[in-house]
């Protein structure tokens, strides 16, 4: 890890950035399934692997094309043996499960100190032929399986290295990020070929922001990729007729545009192959619809949520939904339906964007850019007001474009306009009395309002809605809420460390007492250790609040493991 550098982003170091951008190989852009074909399918459907994301980050051990035509030859020979095939020409690249031992007795901030240098990875090391897509500067991981840069979890993440002082890594962090967009036109949802298809939520301009306020970089220097990522999200917008959607755009019927979740492929997930196989062959849609939606979803972030369901859930009507009571029914993925959805979240981070392009553009002294942004913004704010603010309920939620329908599944989505600065003073008050009725669980903020198997649901909590509340009832003056998701998020977070020595992805919400709290459950996979957003949030939190508890939480367990 790079020592600690508060000083200013300089000239000297914006050269050294431009030239190692430039000496970054060029783009390999074929996916695992492009490249090995038959082969892929093979792998997949075989379970050679416990989880589908290990075979297309492997590393091959020689040419792909090589590989592949020595399979097509060899695959039907008697006793050709699949699994000693793959690994005879492929290595696994996920971490061993002895990584990092934690320290008997450390404290939790001591904790997530060490793991930054743990949870960096530098591009001389990046496999040759894999799916990791290369970049210029050494970057932090979230930890586990998850052994690439992804998207918005690094926004969170990079709260944390700023409240360290670790301004450098941060100015690498935005700058791999503006690599990205000039290599590949967006950012993708990660730094694999498979995720080239996607993005994820658009925080791009709270990056440069953060990186802005802290000297890691001067704002106006993003001003072009600002842009490039504006237009990738309306990409689409030009020409599409009233009550019609193209890619990640829905033009309203009276004309108004906002923007849904999208994936610009339709095929099962390389790194969910099985899994979305399995969803597909359990309904009667069309394939590529389902595939569509599931994808959709993974771009959002929330995947998988009750939210993104045509048969979701509704919420109780007779007052909050008890803490301890689960949906009777697990929710199914048939029904998916993402790219129906106009997500209040996507829509507040996208007026985000417009008001930091017109403000920047400003500084820039490119007065047209700055008023067309800014119109652009007013007219977002106005559209996602209407459409998305509930007065009964007090509350955002998502909106359906084909049903011209509110959704009624509260989630924490509905705190990110007012974290982005877009609601009004009287929808903040109001939204504090929702949450504290229905969204205010023992060990922080819920995800949502409806119980379910799926990650993103409740009892599941999730360190970046976590901040986002925060912040965004601090901004408009409801500091008791937002001092009670912090109080009592950490001392979830705390608790766990307490007791099992590691900080993990996501959290059951049901008690920060050392004895109850838990990680979260649910969703594709095991639950993960690292893990570089709960890192980063809690760090910014614990720097905040002195005084917490968890300042003095050290680990009891002898040997916890991240992997």
């Amino acid at each position: 890890m790079p020592s600690n550098d508060s000083g200013q982003f300089g000239t000297s170091r914006g050269a050294q950035r431009s030239r190692a951008a430039a000496q970054a190989p060029a783009p390999d852009t074929l996916t695992p399934a492009d490249r090995y074909q038959e082969l892929f399918t093979a792998v997949q459907q075989s379970g050679i692997f416990s989880d589908s994301k290990t075979f297309v980050d492997c590393a091959p051990q020689g040419a792909p094309a090589a590989i592949l035509a020595a399979y097509r030859a060899r695959c039907r020979d008697p006793g050709f043996d699949l699994s000693d095939f793959v690994h005879a020409n492929f290595r696994p690249t996920h971490p061993p499960a002895s990584e990092y031992v934690s320290v008997p007795g450390q404290p939790i901030g001591d904790h997530i100190e060490s793991l930054w240098n743990v949870l960096t990875r530098h591009p001389r090391v990046h496999p040759p032929h894999a799916s990791l897509l290369q970049l210029p500067h050494p970057y932090v991981v979230p930890g586990g399986r998850f052994a690439e840069l992804y998207y918005w979890d690094s926004y969170f993440t990079m709260l944390g290295l700023a409240g360290a002082g670790h301004v450098q890594m941060m100015g690498d962090m935005v700058h791999n990020f503006a690599y990205l967009i000039d290599t590949y036109g967006h950012i993708p949802n990660g730094t694999r070929t498979y995720y080239l298809s996607r993005s994820q939520p658009p925080v791009f301009a709270l990056m440069v922001e953060l990186a802005q306020r802290h000297g890691a970089a001067a704002d106006t220097e993003f001003l072009p990729q600002l842009r490039q990522e504006h237009a990738y999200w309306m990409a689409g917008s030009d020409g599409l007729a009233s009550g019609e959607a193209r890619r990640r755009v829905v033009r309203l019927r009276d004309g108004r545009l906002l923007n849904r979740y999208w994936d610009d492929r339709d095929t099962p997930r390389e790194e969910a192959w099985l899994e979305d196989v399995a969803t597909v062959q359990a309904c009667r849609r069309q394939p590529a619809e389902v595939y569509r939606d599931l994808r959709a979803a993974c771009e959002s972030g929330w995947d998988f949520s009750t939210r993104w369901l045509r048969e979701a859930p509704s919420p109780r009507r007779d007052g909050p939904v008890p803490f301890h009571a689960r949906a009777a029914t697990a929710p199914s993925l048939t029904s998916i339906c993402t790219t129906d959805m106009l997500p209040v979240d996507l829509n507040a981070f996208l007026y985000k964007l417009e008001t930091k392009i017109a403000e920047v553009a400003r500084h820039s002294g490119d007065s047209a850019t700055a008023g067309e942004f800014a119109q652009r913004a007013r007219e977002r704010r106005a559209a996602l007001i209407e459409l998305c603010w509930d007065d009964g309920q007090a509350a955002f939620f998502d909106y359906d474009w084909r049903s011209e329908a509110r959704r009624t599944c509260l989630t924490a989505a509905s705190v990110v306009p007012l974290f982005v600065g877009l609601a009004e003073p009287a929808h903040a008050q109001a939204l504090a009395t929702t949450v504290s009725a229905r969204m205010l669980a023992p060990g922080g903020l819920s995800t949502t309002d409806c119980w379910s198997d799926q990650q993103w649901d409740r009892p599941n909590g999730w360190a970046p809605l976590q901040w986002m509340g925060i912040r965004g009832f601090a901004a408009y003056g409801c500091r008791s809420l937002s001092n009670a998701i912090s109080r009592r998020w950490l001392a979830t977070v705390a608790a766990v460390y307490e007791r099992e020595g590691k900080l993990v992805e996501k959290y059951a919400l049901r008690s920060g007492k050392r004895e109850h709290s838990s990680g979260g459950g649910g969703g594709e996979y095991p639950l993960q250790d690292g893990f570089g957003w709960t890192n980063g949030v809690a760090s910014a939190l614990l720097k905040a609040q002195p005084g917490h508890s968890a300042q003095r939480c050290v680990s009891h367990d002898p040997a916890p493991r991240h992997r």
